[in-house]
């Protein structure tokens, strides 16, 4: 490759082709016309001796090599980003925005909730709106302006979105303190017999893959609700016998009024990360958001193994 024919401009306009699939989208946010970013992917096909994007059924899809550029690309743009953005003064107390964020009910009370009241000690011109998660329109969200962050388990995130680890979560079994079945170390069969709570996100479901696990075991649990939010299952434990398995970090401030312990059975945990669009990443406050929530998670550490009686 002739180098001498490469510029910056040329590698964002890869770097965003690559991100979008679609030269108008594309165009739209480099704000240049839809001829001229082709006139750019032409070049740069040229350049790399590569289509780099073809015809799919719905758009265009990148090819291998494009694939394998796009990792590094974003790289080395991002140390040019920053180096420059370092120069940018950026004044958290004067800024004066709107964050919108899609995510489930558990994460607004986990993550979003001290984010807020970080922010409002820190940058209280910052406003933020929660909204639902919709995992089908979560791209198409994103690339309209409507979702700046998402907080969720990557496993099923549109591969077109930046993203980033935060925690990886576990379950923990919660009761009342004083429950009086409930013990720091339980059998699968003491498990078992206990009343329980369920969290059914579709509504209405009274087992999970943990009542598949107890029935290799040949263990039936007694579920006696069907919660559609894992908000309310707290407080229904706190002034009852019945019990639930809840992630971790949603009852890390409970200890003095739950007892929390080890589920008896292994219950798989899950990775929660958050996602953001091409759109918004060189975005100098969205980034100061972002930077603001990996710090508050990295400074609760890892939560320890809690039981209480």
């Amino acid at each position: 490759m002739d180098t001498n024919r490469l510029d910056l401009n040329l590698l964002v306009t890869l770097e965003t082709l690559l991100a979008e699939q679609n030269v108008t989208r594309a165009a739209r946010r480099l704000h240049l016309s839809q001829p001229a970013v082709s006139a750019q992917l032409a070049r740069l096909r040229d350049l790399f001796d590569d289509p780099l994007l073809i015809p799919a059924q719905r758009g265009m899809t990148s090819t291998a090599k494009a694939d394998e550029l796009l990792a590094p690309l974003r790289d080395a743009l991002d140390q040019v980003r920053a180096t420059v953005g370092r120069h940018v003064h950026f004044d958290p107390a004067q800024a004066r925005l709107t964050v919108a964020i899609a995510c489930t009910d558990y994460l607004e009370a986990a993550l979003v909730q001290p984010l807020v009241l970080q922010l409002r000690q820190q940058a209280p011109g910052v406003r933020v709106a929660v909204r639902f998660l919709d995992m089908p329109q979560l791209a198409a969200q994103m690339a309209r302006g409507e979702v700046d962050l998402a907080l969720m388990t990557p496993r099923d995130a549109p591969t077109n979105l930046r993203s980033r680890h935060l925690f990886d979560e576990r379950y923990v079994l919660i009761g009342r303190l004083g429950h009086p079945r409930l013990r720091r170390k339980l059998t699968a069969a003491q498990f078992a017999q206990l009343e329980h709570i369920i969290v059914s996100l579709r509504g209405g479901d009274f087992s999970t893959p943990v009542d598949d696990m107890l029935a290799s075991l040949g263990l039936q649990r007694n579920v006696v609700l069907s919660a559609a939010s894992f908000l309310v299952v707290p407080d229904i434990v706190a002034r009852s016998d019945l019990v639930a398995l809840v992630p971790q970090r949603l009852v890390r401030d409970r200890v003095d009024a739950l007892m929390i312990v080890d589920c008896p059975i292994p219950v798989p945990s899950f990775e929660v990360s958050m996602l953001w669009h091409e759109r918004s990443h060189g975005h100098t406050s969205q980034r100061w958001v972002r930077e603001s929530l990996r710090a508050l998670v990295a400074s609760w550490g890892e939560p320890a193994k809690i039981t209480r009686r």
